[in-house]
């Protein structure tokens, strides 16, 4: 009886040995079946201009000759290895004139050799594999014992405008299995399929339709890990019409494995052209209430999978840069207070975390109040350094050189650097990571000080909307005791640099702006659009021109946790000087 493991796992990219005692391992402790690993897995993904550098195409070039030669030594059995990696075409010298995305296929007594081209490179958002990668032509099914297999790679098995219809692999397979009077026993997907909220769903809902039209069970094998601000969620899966068989955990290396015996009976003939429900395009659809003009909520499954998606983003991002030490600065506010808990509650034993509270002039008795009792109840160290003396210091200096007083937005900008300066001195100091906690309405409004509160090594909440921030706030105090307190998600947010200060003095109400900020950042809507849709003309042109003003702000930001199809950072590339330009 043949066996179908899924090895849901990612490279550390700067440690290729850890990759071959990988495959070392696990062809020791099994004998027989086919072995799934991830798209990418020899290599790393996303690697950009990585894959053009002289000392990775070296390393790279190494770890296949040692799989090679590990391979080649084994005694002849019956595990095949299907690994996600790189297949380089180089000129004289080791100039590379091609480079593919490809399965690799490992067996004993034999090199490896390459069985599929990726056929279809994503370049939208996060990807641009057309700039790195050729594409593939051939359609590939395998013969694996007595069995026949479609071979995939990600994109392969999502349809798209922008893919014409005779760069459609799943439509192709479909069309060889006819014309050969082929019947497949299995297809095969390896994926390095980035996290979103609810992608899961939309993953499983495709690969219903692709087994249906292909008759055949579906197995797919992600990636997991966190590569700066991009996140792999594994969940791994097969399915089989509109049955899930076989699942892995998210956010965590897993192996699980179904005899293929159990999968490969044949399902009802549902040969009809693959439907365009489930396109790529539908993963970029705004989570907009048109009718209510209200942003969706995160429900309680959201929730738990954003509050495990930043936790492991989290830990991976610190493990990776070999941080193991958190400052947060606190300011009696919702976002802090909120940054502070997840950090907490996924801290392990040999991290540690300190909250630094940083009052000024216009800082409420009641924000300290609410940060003592936020640590107290998060069993996390308080540290109080007031910015006033030092506030002081430099307006007096300010007249002395200038001849004019520090007033208005300069002044309530000096007091955010000052917090800046003194949380990463405290960082230097003490070698620990700070957590910048920016939610998203501010970041795309612009509503931050460059070298202010916009400082930090990573951003948790950069990809939340203020709503969702109480959203999770919420999710976390009905599963953790209440540890954020209430009073401190009820008060009306403020920055408290000026007096009486309120966000909304500003802006717009948040329900109101969060919603009008999706359908900006989406990209699904015009603001000629949003107005059609109900919003105000007037709302619509000032939160757009804040928006469209902020991108020198957003291009200084620190990496991102993506969380969302569409979010800044790493897919969101708009030129700074762009008014030139349309």
């Amino acid at each position: 009886m043949t066996t179908l493991y899924l090895h849901q796992t990612h490279h550390a990219l700067a440690d290729f040995k850890a990759i071959y005692e990988s495959l070392q391992n696990e062809a020791s402790k099994h004998h027989d079946g086919l072995h799934l690993f991830p798209e990418s897995y020899l290599c790393g993904y996303p690697l950009n201009d990585l894959c053009l550098n002289r000392n990775f195409l070296e390393k790279y070039l190494k770890l296949q000759h040692e799989l090679d030669n590990f391979f080649g030594k084994q005694k002849p059995n019956q595990a095949s290895f299907l690994v996600g990696g790189l297949d380089y075409v180089l000129a004289p010298g080791n100039i590379i004139e091609k480079i593919y995305n490809v399965i690799w296929h490992f067996r004993a007594g034999k090199k490896g050799e390459v069985l599929y081209r990726k056929r279809l490179l994503p370049n939208y958002d996060i990807f641009d594999e057309k700039k790195y990668f050729t594409n593939g032509h051939e359609t590939k099914i395998w013969e694996f014992q007595d069995l026949k297999i479609g071979l995939t790679i990600c994109e392969d098995m999502w349809p798209g405008t922008f893919h014409s219809e005779e760069l459609d692999p799943i439509l192709d397979l479909q069309k060889t299995c006819l014309e050969k009077k082929i019947a497949l026993d299995l297809v095969v997907n390896l994926s390095a399929s980035p996290f979103n909220i609810g992608k899961k769903e939309k993953r499983l809902a495709r690969a219903s339709e692709i087994s249906k039209l292909l008759n055949a069970p579906f197995a797919y094998v992600n990636r997991i890990g966190a590569e700066d601000e991009i996140l792999f969620d594994g969940m791994s899966f097969v399915m089989k019409g509109n049955d899930t068989l076989l699942e892995c955990k998210s956010f965590a290396v897993d192996t699980k494995s179904i005899d293929l015996e159990k999968v490969k009976a044949k399902l009802p003939n549902d040969m009809a052209k693959s439907p365009s429900g489930n396109t790529w395009e539908n993963l970029f659809k705004a989570r907009l209430h048109t009718k209510t003009l209200t942003l969706k909520k995160l429900n309680a499954d959201d929730c738990a999978e954003v509050f495990t998606a930043l936790g492991f983003g989290l830990q991976d991002y610190a493990q990776k840069n070999k941080l193991q030490n958190f400052s947060v600065a606190l300011s009696g506010g919702i976002d802090s207070a909120l940054v502070l808990a997840l950090i907490k509650l996924h801290l392990k034993p040999n991290q540690t975390v300190e909250a630094v509270f940083m009052p000024g002039h216009f800082s409420a008795t009641l924000s300290y109040d609410l940060c003592l009792e936020l640590t107290k109840n998060l069993g996390v160290p308080l540290k109080v350094m007031p910015i006033k003396f030092l506030h002081n210091n430099i307006k007096m200096q300010y007249k002395d050189v200038f001849g004019e007083d520090l007033t208005e937005l300069a002044d309530e900008n000096i007091q955010s650097r000052l917090r800046g300066a003194l949380i990463y001195t405290r960082s230097n100091a003490k070698n620990t990571m700070v957590l910048n906690t920016s939610n998203k309405s501010e970041i795309a409004v612009g509503y931050s000080t460059m070298y202010g509160d916009a400082v930090g090594a990573l951003s948790l909440l950069g990809d939340l909307f203020k709503g969702e921030v109480y959203d999770l706030c919420h999710y976390i105090n009905q599963n953790y005791n209440n540890v954020i307190p209430k009073i401190l998600i009820e008060r009306a947010p403020s920055a408290e640099l000026r007096e009486n200060q309120k966000d909304e003095d500003s802006l717009l109400p948040y329900p109101q702006l969060d919603a009008l900020l999706e359908g900006i950042c989406s990209g699904e809507f015009s603001t000629t659009e949003l107005v059609k849709l109900g919003f105000s003309s007037i709302d619509v042109t000032k939160i757009y021109r804040l928006y469209e003003n902020s991108e020198y702000k957003r291009r200084q930001f620190c990496p991102i946790l993506k969380l969302k199809s569409k979010s800044f950072g790493f897919g969101h590339r708009i030129p700074i000087s762009k008014h030139s330009l349309i």
